[in-house]
């Protein structure tokens, strides 16, 4: 690559600790999406509405809030939208039933079966899991640069050992972190 050699190990270093972190932030996201016993906007944060033949962000043509504990009210900007947005949230996966009263869609949250908490979990304990990868594939990719660097002479081997050992402190971190999230998100998940 370009411009490879003018990258000190902190450079390298640091560059790997920000991937790790985007790693992080994309888990973050990703699980808000996991629909536990409360109603929130993030629940339907990858619903797309067929919105004049083009696949649209439900967010982009409505305002989603969640004004109560097991109810989500979608207003649409466009109330010629409502039926295509009821249309998608009747053919996503997350097993809604919406209310249309002809200004905006209601969407009773039942409460969650012990079975499909279970599921949910199984669903988080595998998101984590990417996660987990996702920054042991930056680690890998870290340290294949440090060692790069140690053949091309850039760095002694004492350096890139030091190097190495530093970037494992740094995954452990992050891996700590997931665990935490999952945790958190698993007890969310099974409270009733």
């Amino acid at each position: 690559m370009a411009g490879d050699e003018d990258k000190t190990i902190d450079d390298v270093l640091i560059d790997g600790e920000i991937r790790m972190e985007k790693a992080l932030e994309v888990l973050g996201r990703d699980l808000n999406t996991l629909r536990t016993g409360r109603a929130t906007p993030a629940l339907l944060e990858n619903v797309t509405v067929n919105y004049y033949d083009t696949p649209t962000p439900l967010n982009q043509i409505a305002t989603v809030s969640a004004p109560e504990a097991q109810l989500i009210v979608i207003q649409p900007w466009d109330k010629g939208s409502i039926r295509d947005i009821e249309k998608s949230l009747q053919k996503s996966e997350l097993g809604f039933n919406p209310n249309n009263d002809g200004n905006v869609i209601r969407l009773p949250i039942p409460p969650l079966t012990q079975e499909r908490r279970r599921d949910l979990v199984k669903v988080l304990k595998r998101k984590v899991e990417d996660g987990k990868i996702a920054v042991r594939n930056v680690r890998r990719d870290v340290i294949e640069q440090l060692r790069a660097m140690e053949k091309n002479k850039q760095v002694s081997q004492d350096e890139n050992r030091r190097a190495q050992d530093q970037i494992q402190k740094v995954t452990d971190s992050f891996v700590g972190k997931m665990d935490q999230v999952s945790t958190d998100k698993e007890s969310e998940i099974m409270q009733v």
